[in-house]
């Protein structure tokens, strides 16, 4: 299941990836219709990463910054061992979460600006010519 589920994010470019998870979709309807439902209902959010640029699909769809966030703070929580209260830990893991904030803050970046940039640009419909129009959102600019 676990292999077929990958395949979905393997696909070189959008089309092809929803038309593996129909594909998947059909794999599993037969044996597993609760899964099956449950990846149907779902298919925005799992499919959601192919409305941004392809460079930009593994930093969407992976959690790997969050797991090593976790790590982090379970190891620094294993070297204390016992809390004497819930402010001390709360004291601890603040700590961590600042630290890491400091370093991503400091240049090490998941995302590039570059990147960032181009995920903005939207098309949308010119209504006055029935031509498309790329424009960006209203957020503010990031700066460096």
């Amino acid at each position: 299941m676990r292999a077929l589920l990958h395949s979905v994010y393997d696909q070189p470019d959008a089309g092809s990836v929803h038309a593996q998870f129909d594909r998947v979709l059909e794999a599993v309807a037969g044996n597993l219709t609760k899964v099956a439902e449950h990846l149907d209902t779902a298919r925005a959010d799992v499919l959601a990463f192919t409305g941004f640029p392809k460079e930009v699909w593994r930093q969407i769809w992976s959690n790997n910054p969050s797991e090593r966030l976790n790590r982090e703070i379970r190891r620094r929580t294993d070297v204390v061992g016992i809390f004497p209260d819930r402010d001390a830990l709360i004291r601890l893991v603040g700590a961590v979460l600042a630290e890491q904030h400091d370093e991503w803050a400091e240049g090490r970046r998941y995302l590039g600006l570059d990147v960032l940039a181009r995920a903005r640009l939207t098309t949308v419909p010119d209504t006055t010519n029935g031509e498309e129009v790329t424009t960006t959102d209203t957020i503010p600019a990031l700066s460096a």
